[in-house]
């Protein structure tokens, strides 16, 4: 594995593959890497020839109060994590490398922002779509590869590739999770050791979401409430949202026999857990990897 801590070197590699018309994926993430980024590692080696990943903290897309300074970092680990799972190229800069002046352009998210995490951050995915559009310019990526953990970052970044037509196919993998169901994310370990064990009811409460739709309730109202109080008798957690969208479009519906979304955001003490549950009772979808 070779690392990569310039934007001239990564583009004088991209250019080289491209030149012997070898196939490039791409997993962008922000380190303090977990299952859930080795599993796009690992999905990644089924379509492409070339692995390039990446480690950045992009501070677009953190709001004046959020946790950008004490996102957790280890890169020694990640180094470690990365080669293991068949990284070629490892993308690590920073952010003065990424941002070397006050930006001229950025990138403006317009649709599928106003409702879930986009309602309460204001501006993040705006930070996303302009950081992933440098990263994909400079990888010249085949294929990129997200988890469905962040349905609405899927979403977003679909809308990306398409408006802007990017040479670039998504591949949307399954959420990773660990034994008890909880998904796997690098924040959760600032839960505490109560917080932890109550974690694993969040993905329980989407669970009786879902049944209650594949078993033909169709007011999603009262599926709504059925979560929210399944998560409040088992939680000392902070509800920020249960919503129930289209998806793709993120849109509201009340016709619910096509491919919906259930999902929610959870704050706990020192936490903010999100996570969903895809329902397409046409069966499209793959199962969630636990």
């Amino acid at each position: 594995m070779k690392v990569i801590r310039t934007v001239n070197e990564l583009t004088s590699i991209t250019k080289e593959l491209k030149q012997q018309q070898q196939s490039i994926g791409f997993v962008p993430t922000m380190g303090f890497l977990h299952e859930g980024h080795t599993t796009l590692m690992d999905e990644s080696k089924k379509y492409a020839e070339v692995l390039i990943a990446s480690i950045f903290v992009n501070p677009l897309q953190f709001g004046p109060n959020e946790d950008f300074e004490r996102y957790p970092r280890n890169e020694e680990r990640d180094l470690e994590m990365a080669e293991a799972h068949g990284v070629d190229y490892l993308f690590l800069p920073t952010v003065e490398e990424m941002y070397p002046v006050r930006s001229t352009v950025t990138v403006s998210v317009h649709n599928r922002t106003d409702v879930l995490c986009g309602r309460s951050r204001p501006g993040h995915f705006d930070g996303v779509a302009t950081v992933l559009t440098k990263l994909f310019h400079l990888t010249k990526a085949d294929f990129a590869f997200f988890g469905l953990k962040d349905a609405q970052q899927v979403a977003v970044v679909e809308g990306l590739v398409d408006d802007f037509n990017f040479d670039t196919t998504i591949i949307a993998v399954p959420t990773v999770r660990e034994i008890d169901g909880l998904a796997k994310s690098s924040r959760n370990v600032y839960l505490s050791e109560q917080e932890r064990d109550e974690a694993v009811h969040l993905y329980k409460s989407l669970q009786v979401g879902k049944q209650l739709i594949i078993d033909g309730e169709r007011n999603t109202d009262m599926i709504r409430e059925k979560v929210k109080n399944y998560i409040y008798a088992n939680t000392s957690g902070r509800i920020d949202y249960v919503e129930i969208l289209a998806f793709p479009s993120l849109t509201e519906t009340e016709q619910l026999n096509q491919q919906v979304i259930i999902a929610l955001a959870v704050q706990f003490s020192k936490a903010r857990l999100i996570d969903n549950v895809i329902v397409d009772l046409q069966r499209t979808l793959p199962k969630a990897s636990v």
